[in-house]
């Protein structure tokens, strides 16, 4: 297939490389031209413009930052979506709105050109494996022309059609709210049965074996446990967007989410605290400065260590 990547950040980079080497003809673009070294070295043509990836692709992807971002690169001047060709596909794989591909999309169908929201989640770890998990919205034929390009970014059993335009959006705000609130409550819950004298270890090894386990306790916190890693891979900014993102959406469906806006200003002030570019578990450690410990399991498996200023 012939392609068009548009975004070599921490996601995109590894996702277009994935794609060059299932074979694909790639051309990439992205602000910051010495994003693409990796990708040219192995073979992708480096386009000086949107519209020259336009011009050499049958499918262009998007893997930007905010919907704004995506906006512009599709409709601004100079824009992707006027040098698109008829019978060309847009995938974004980014985290964005319905809103924002619907305004795409009217512009687009007319023109005969086929868009699919493709968001994924797996972190940079997935995006270098090629592994993502990754959940589409659009016509079912357009997901299944595009499953050579989708499986050479994720895994083939977890790419999922969530249904008509805009739903792989829904359900990527919604896996990243709760997934965000998890944490939260997972930190206040660390918090204070450490303070209250339980070992570290029996408390996180109770939770996991109790009606109140997650994949967020068996695995995804264990980052800080063990190594004291935020995930700086994904910063605040970004994680604030996204909560912002579905907040958002929640109020133009009608839906009133009291937990969910708690959550928000949490993370808004662990972005304040340890500024934007702090890993997406930074609201952690607020946990561990109130409460004044470390929440570590050594080697050893040891108690979280307490922590005087």
């Amino acid at each position: 297939m012939r392609i068009g990547f548009i975004g070599l950040g921490n996601m995109g980079g590894p996702m277009s490389l994935n794609l060059l080497a299932a074979g694909h003809t790639l051309t990439v673009y992205d602000v910051r031209k010495e994003a693409a070294a990796e990708q040219v070295a192995q073979g992708a043509r480096l386009a000086s413009t949107i519209a020259e990836v336009a011009g050499n692709s049958d499918t262009v992807i998007t893997m930007l930052p905010t919907p704004r971002h995506v906006e512009q690169v599709l409709l601004g001047d100079g824009g992707l979506l006027a040098a698109m060709a008829e019978g060309s596909t847009w995938i974004d794989m980014s985290t964005s709105v319905p809103a924002v591909a619907d305004r795409v999309r009217a512009q687009a169908e007319p023109l005969g050109i086929r868009v699919l929201d493709a968001p994924v989640s797996g972190m940079a770890k997935g995006a270098r494996s090629g592994m993502l998990q990754i959940f589409v919205g659009g016509d079912g034929e357009d997901v299944a022309r595009q499953r050579p390009a989708l499986e050479a970014m994720g895994d083939p059993e977890r790419i999922l059609h969530v249904g008509p335009h805009g739903a792989g959006y829904a359900v990527k705000l919604m896996i990243n709210l709760l997934w965000f609130c998890h944490l939260v409550a997972t930190s206040e819950v660390l918090a204070v049965g450490t303070k209250a004298g339980v070992d570290l270890e029996v408390l996180h090894r109770s939770l996991v074996a109790s009606p109140a386990t997650s994949n967020f306790l068996q695995s995804d916190v264990l980052s800080v446990l063990h190594h004291g890693d935020y995930d700086e891979s994904f910063a605040m900014s970004l994680a604030c967007k996204d909560l912002g993102l579905a907040v958002d959406l929640a109020r133009e469906v009608g839906v009133p989410v009291e937990l969910s806006a708690l959550v928000e200003q949490v993370y808004r002030r662990g972005r304040a605290a340890y500024g934007d570019l702090a890993g997406e578990m930074i609201p952690m450690k607020l946990y561990e400065d109130v409460a004044g410990l470390e929440l570590r399991l050594p080697t050893s498996q040891s108690a979280a260590r307490e922590v005087h200023p």
